[in-house]
């Protein structure tokens, strides 16, 4: 089996979680496989090759969990992207609209400088607004998006699209048409 392959056999999916109607996709067994883990990071590389990286931007929560694996196996820095007053330091916010409602994310002033090429990281794609969200603090503090990478993408929610106005790469290591 190829990676995605294997990727779709280890994600459970759990209904009506964490409302009805909603089917949930559970990371924990790949996270459980260490072999599969260090896969997913190469899978990550091998597509990311041909990408000028100069950190990566993980996304709270569960875009720490490979965000910062990936980081170090690049030699990069790993930047946080956090929910609103979960950082210590001065941060920079960003605040946009979900389906419901709203919600804002933060990073610290001082983590992206001028020019840097940042990649922005998350477990899974959706409708793409937090990564979105994610992309403009990179930009209003200077640096550029250097593109996007997920463990999982539902293409039917077409997340992607919202994505496209940076013109950068997208990868997912397993997409769920």
């Amino acid at each position: 089996m190829n990676l995605e392959e294997r990727l779709k056999a280890a994600i459970r999916a759990v209904p009506n979680f964490p409302k009805p109607g909603i089917l949930f996709r559970d990371i924990t067994p790949v996270l459980e496989d260490p072999q599969l883990g260090r896969d997913c990071i190469e899978g990550f590389r091998d597509q990311l090759r041909n990408t000028t990286i100069d950190a990566i931007a993980g996304i709270e929560s569960r875009g720490f969990l490979f965000g910062l694996p990936l980081a170090l196996a690049m030699g990069v820095p790993f930047l946080t992207v956090r929910k609103k007053g979960k950082l210590p330091w001065r941060t920079v916010a960003f605040k946009y609209d979900l389906e419901y409602g709203s919600a804002e994310v933060e990073m610290h002033v001082d983590s992206v400088r001028p020019g840097m090429r940042v990649l922005i990281h998350d477990d899974l794609l959706a409708t793409g607004g937090t990564a979105m969200a994610a992309a403009e603090l990179v930009r209003m503090q200077g640096g550029s998006v250097a593109g996007f990478s997920f463990l999982i993408e539902l293409a039917f929610l077409r997340g992607a699209e919202h994505l496209q106005p940076y013109n950068t790469g997208l990868v997912s290591l397993a997409t769920y048409e």
